[in-house]
């Protein structure tokens, strides 16, 4: 007797039922290792998120067919979204940063430009950069339990990410009468254009926003002594005018760090940047993506400071990358 057509299916299934609970563990570390590596690049982002397929959404991806042949003969091995994480950034340059850190940091194995290859046909549509990574060894430190494990990772804009899910939420979870669907598709198309123009318009504007001077300094907190990171977001835009925005948290967080150093005011931090050569530490550092304002002010702290930076209790979560960080900043 003979399996039927679907018995690899229904085994592949059954398997991944089984293994389905533990990853995610696995996708949950995931979504800390690209939260650390953005974090340290000084990209900014809007979220980091991750998710383990479902063990429906599995079966009915293994299900899928191709003029009556089964679209993944190996289901367990072809579907690869099993650990998903998916980032989302506020303009198009940012993507390609984000992706930059990862083929610098992660082994990835494969990388997709939906958008690019929906411009390819001539057309507007889904918009998003598929990649599939896995951690190169030696991992990052305290990764090192990835090893093994791969991850689908998603990297689009806000926009572009407002696109595709209301698309995902009205193609697949609503019901469309046959003859709407060609008025559907068009007006999809025509958000998607509209929306590719807004991409660039607000990548325009903050282009423009990093030219101009920076913004009048709001008034800070008599009852708080550190640098607010507002002020700090206004002069750091200022100091590196040439470099990117980062994430809002952040502008906090290393205030934070520069209460620690005793620096409670922006005309002390202004007095105590003169005495680093920031074309000398872009230089040792190296750069491969745009870094942003608070990554750029880190890097200085770390080359005045030194050890003492690296002891901070601020960056007691930190200690090996600063600490390879600085050893770039001190060799000659």
């Amino acid at each position: 007797m003979t399996d039927s057509p679907d018995t690899p299916v229904r085994e592949a299934v059954r398997t991944y039922a089984a293994r389905q609970p533990s990853l995610r563990r696995p996708t949950q570390r995931f979504v800390e290792l690209v939260t650390a590596l953005l974090d340290e690049a000084g990209i900014n982002y809007l979220t980091v998120e991750g998710r383990t397929k479902s063990v429906a959404s599995f079966a009915a991806k293994a299900a899928r067919t191709v003029d009556g042949r089964p679209l993944y003969p190996d289901p367990l091995e072809q579907i690869t979204d099993q650990l998903g994480v998916r980032v989302i950034t506020y303009v198009h340059a940012d993507v390609a940063a984000v992706v930059d850190v990862f083929e610098d940091q992660l082994h990835v194995l494969d990388d997709r430009d939906m958008g690019e290859q929906t411009a390819r046909q001539g057309g507007f549509g889904y918009a998003s950069r598929h990649l599939l990574v896995e951690a190169r060894e030696p991992a990052p430190a305290t990764y090192d339990d990835l090893l093994g494990h791969r991850a689908s990772i998603q990297v689009r804009t806000v926009l572009q990410h407002a696109w595709a899910e209301f698309e995902h939420d009205i193609r697949y979870k609503g019901t469309v009468p046959e003859e709407h669907v060609p008025d559907l598709d068009r007006r999809f198309t025509l958000a998607a254009g509209l929306l590719e123009l807004a991409d660039q318009e607000f990548s325009a504007i903050r282009a423009r926003l990093q030219e101009g001077a920076p913004p009048e300094t709001p008034q800070a907190d008599p009852a708080d002594p550190r640098i607010s990171g507002q002020e700090l977001a206004a002069f750091l835009a200022g100091q590196y005018a040439d470099a990117g925005w980062s994430h809002t948290d952040h502008y906090g967080w290393i205030a934070g760090l520069l209460l620690e150093l005793g620096i409670t005011s922006l005309g002390e931090l202004a007095d105590l940047l003169t005495s680093v050569d920031p074309d000398a530490v872009i230089r040792r550092m190296g750069y491969r993506y745009p870094a942003g304002a608070v990554r750029r002010l880190d890097d200085a702290l770390l080359a005045i400071f030194g050890e003492q930076y690296v002891g901070l209790t601020g960056n007691a979560h930190r200690v090996s990358q600063l600490q390879t960080r600085l050893q770039r900043l001190t060799t000659e």
